[in-house]
């Protein structure tokens, strides 16, 4: 995940300038490849690929001069077939936000209420934010999935069920 693996250069802070000019402009040449990718899976061939592939060799074997710099442009190549996931896989997404998003709303609440008291409660508190977090996503109304489940009725489908039918609604989707 590219986006994320820039992260890696903000951590960089240089003191002295040169090095400050150095990372800026290495910064702008590394948005304008991820631009180039997105752009990419608009309309993806194999062409490009070997294009924005042949760039990334490109753009990552540079040398500035400021050591932390390198050194992290250095590993940023070595993490090539995991960033480039996307030239052999357009479908795949540049980035992890929405699961990190998901994860994020565990967090928030943990560190509201100063965690559970048992692994049973975790485990509890878990289950529900995983059930209300997948209903969210698949646009059902946690609370009538829940009533629905603790009463007994289950007039409404499973979320397994709606997740599948929504894979097949997608494929048909692409297909047609």
């Amino acid at each position: 995940m590219l986006a994320h693996d820039g992260r890696n250069y903000k951590k960089l802070h240089p003191v002295v300038p040169v090095h400050r000019e150095k990372l800026e402009k290495f910064l702008g040449r590394y948005w304008d490849y991820y631009g180039k990718l997105l752009e990419f899976k608009e309309s993806p061939t194999p062409e490009e690929a070997e294009a924005a592939s042949a760039e990334f060799d490109e753009l990552f074997s540079t040398k500035t001069g400021y050591h932390a710099l390198d050194d992290r442009i250095a590993k940023t190549l070595d993490k090539k077939s995991e960033l480039l996931i996307v030239l052999k896989h357009p479908e795949v997404p540049l980035h992890n936000n929405e699961s990190e998003l998901g994860a994020r709303a565990q967090v928030r609440r943990r560190d509201v209420s100063l965690h559970t008291m048992t692994e049973d409660g975790t485990k509890a508190n878990d289950t529900f934010l995983t059930i209300v977090e997948t209903a969210k996503k698949l646009g059902v109304s946690a609370y009538e999935y829940i009533h629905d489940r603790v009463s007994k009725r289950f007039r409404m489908p499973s979320l397994a069920e709606t997740i599948e039918a929504k894979g097949v609604l997608e494929m048909n989707y692409d297909a047609g």
